[in-house]
């Protein structure tokens, strides 16, 4: 045990020793919990509605609004940018799709390119075909 609590403001060396030490077993009078009056409570349960659900709500009724506007896709339409730079589109296609195209452009070997080198090889013949600006 280590030294012993000083005693608290406003109360006597003797009180501090009976406070310090009570315990659990001791009776439960001198321990009580003070309840809240009840307009306090209904106030914070009127203000976790208004800080909580309320909120989330207005977001799932925004998100339903969002969902229903749009028709077959939850993907945002390609910016002009987006279809004109080769570099953009390749990332978009997965290695099958690359290798497709690969094919397409008369690239020889390949079938065991790995994703980079596939994607550098596709990115040099798209700009040397059409000085830089042929469309996939």
């Amino acid at each position: 045990m280590g030294p012993p609590d000083p005693p608290l403001a406003g109360t006597t060396p003797e009180e501090h020793e009976t406070e310090a030490g009570a315990t659990g077993a001791e009776s439960p009078e001198k321990r009580q919990l003070h309840p809240l009056p009840p307009g306090l409570v209904e106030l914070y349960g009127l203000l976790a509605v208004l800080f909580v659900l309320v909120p989330e709500w207005m977001a799932g009724g925004a998100l339903l609004g969002l969902r229903l506007g749009r028709e077959a896709t939850d993907l945002p339409v390609a910016s002009a940018a987006w279809r004109k730079l080769p570099e953009l589109r390749l990332a978009t296609l997965n290695l099958a799709e690359l290798r497709q195209l690969a094919r397409q452009e008369g690239i020889r070997g390949y079938g065991r390119l790995d994703r980079e080198r596939l994607n550098k090889r596709l990115l040099q013949r798209l700009r040397v075909g059409a000085g830089g600006a042929k469309s996939l």
